[in-house]
């Protein structure tokens, strides 16, 4: 007969505490569970069970018995607890398991293995990223789709468009607000279709591949350690990947982290260091054809990634999160099930993004009719030239504000018009990348974090964007580096 999971000694020591104190309380004849089974929900502090009970005279001791048994252990009392279960429940798997090819460890094992293993994990990843983010969705969304439907709006729609309101609305304003280069179609729609949709769609296109075929997990067994450098456990892989794809739907997903300073600092690094996938597969699809350009950009982000994410863990306060995730079986994805998971995902962003680059062109057709568009500009002119950028940059950051990644498909469509030298489109690309979160994220943020923790990262984000990019333009500019 199988004996009960044994736990280490304080927390039996706490057990028999609290089956003793328990042993004082009126429970029913009839009650579904032991007093064990009660001691332990006790230790893991239950809340629903902790209202059941009515132990108020002996509650003190119950929380002295609890306290005691965590201060002589290094993790939290639900990581010991579920950690003597596993251990068990593999004891239990042997005695009852039998492996038919003994001596042989199964294909599936062995890609396990490979992926967890930073010997071979770290290649696998890199693979992954260069063939799945830097070819598929960098060249193939950033690039082919996105000429491609460019090209079919500037040749066919845009100037249809135009003719068309031209017709219609005699007066020159109106026209400004659906057409011309600040019009809702042509330049919110077209930039939501043409510029922010193809790169949307192949980077979720990719994820839920990845996620279907069980990979993702592993990812966060492999980098938990490096991860826990900057504050964060294993688990913060998934929202930060996820981020890559959208910034708002990963600020979300953070309520799945153990504690509130990781989701305080998963949430700081999504806003200042985690390109959305319409904003990097622009700026990717642009810094392409000079891989030293890419390469700077990549650099400078992934340090201020860890940077950052080190100096936030060391300052805020709390204990380092624990890691433990179940690990799903490693499978060839199901074209069904991507498909589905992508069309989803794809529906609610474009869902949330189309009307905010609506918006967006609202706004700056209002501003550009009052005289406020170009005064914002004229004030942010002096700060694009400190950066050693042309004048023309100004209205990038103006888009910026509304949302980063319409910043980044305005940058696209002046490098298509030769403004920009090398040195002046890494610099952009790093201010575009560290700058403020877009209107949807902050919402997001303001419900999850509250007001106070999200103005306060916004007040350091928006000044030290701009500080990386001076430092960046100015260290290029010593070395004489030229792109």
């Amino acid at each position: 007969m199988l004996s009960q999971v044994a736990y280490p000694e304080p927390i039996e020591g706490a057990i028999a505490k609290l089956e003793s104190l328990l042993s004082r309380l009126s429970l029913s004849q009839d009650y579904p569970l032991s007093r064990r089974s009660i001691a332990l929900l006790l230790l893991q502090k239950d809340p629903a069970l902790w209202q059941q009970l009515q132990i108020q005279e002996t509650e003190a001791e119950i929380k002295a018995a609890i306290a005691d048994a965590e201060s002589q252990l290094d993790e939290p009392l639900i990581a010991v607890i579920a950690k003597a279960r596993q251990q068990r429940a593999w004891a239990i798997e042997q005695i009852v398991l039998s492996e038919s090819n003994q001596g042989k460890t199964p294909l599936a094992e062995r890609l396990h293995q490979l992926t967890v293993n930073p010997w071979t994990g770290f290649p696998i990843l890199l693979a992954i990223l260069y063939y799945g983010v830097y070819k598929f969705v960098g060249e193939f969304g950033a690039g082919t789709m996105v000429d491609t439907i460019e090209t079919f709006f500037e040749t066919y729609i845009n100037p249809v468009v135009n003719q068309t309101v031209t017709v219609i609305l005699p007066w020159q304003p109106l026209q400004d607000l659906i057409a011309n280069d600040y019009g809702i179609i042509t330049l919110g729609i077209r930039y939501a279709v043409a510029i922010v949709l193809p790169v949307v769609a192949t980077f979720f296109f990719m994820f839920s591949f990845l996620e279907d075929s069980g990979y993702l997990p592993r990812l966060s067994l492999m980098l938990d350690n490096l991860f826990k450098a900057i504050g964060l456990s294993g688990r913060a892989v998934i929202p930060i990947v996820l981020g890559l794809g959208c910034d708002t739907m990963a600020t979300l997903v953070t309520r799945t982290l153990e504690t509130t300073r990781e989701r305080l600092i998963a949430t700081f690094l999504l806003s200042l260091a985690i390109p959305c996938a319409a904003q990097w597969g622009v700026i990717v699809g642009l810094l392409a054809q000079k891989p030293a350009a890419l390469l700077i950009w990549g650099g400078v982000i992934a340090a201020i990634f860890m940077i950052t994410g080190y100096l936030s863990a060391r300052m805020l306060p709390g204990n380092p999160a624990s890691f433990y995730m179940e690990i799903p079986p490693l499978r060839f994805p199901k074209l069904q099930n991507i498909l589905v998971k992508t069309y989803l995902r794809m529906k609610w962003y474009f869902l949330e993004i189309l009307p905010l680059f609506i918006w967006a062109s609202v706004i700056i057709w209002f501003g550009r009719l009052t005289g406020l568009f170009g005064l914002i500009i004229q004030g942010i002119e002096p700060i694009a030239l400190g950066l050693g950028l042309p004048r023309e940059a100004a209205p990038i950051f103006l888009y910026g504000f509304f949302r980063r990644d319409y910043g980044a498909a305005g940058l696209f469509d002046m490098q298509q018009e030769g403004i920009f030298t090398g040195n002046q489109l890494v610099v952009t690309a790093i201010v575009l990348t560290l700058f403020l979160p877009c209107i949807a994220q902050l919402q997001v943020m303001l419900k999850e974090r509250g007001a106070k923790v999200t103005w306060a990262i916004v007040a350091f984000i928006f000044p030290f964007a701009f500080f990386v990019g001076y430092l960046v333009n100015g260290l290029l500019n010593v070395l004489g580096v030229t792109i």
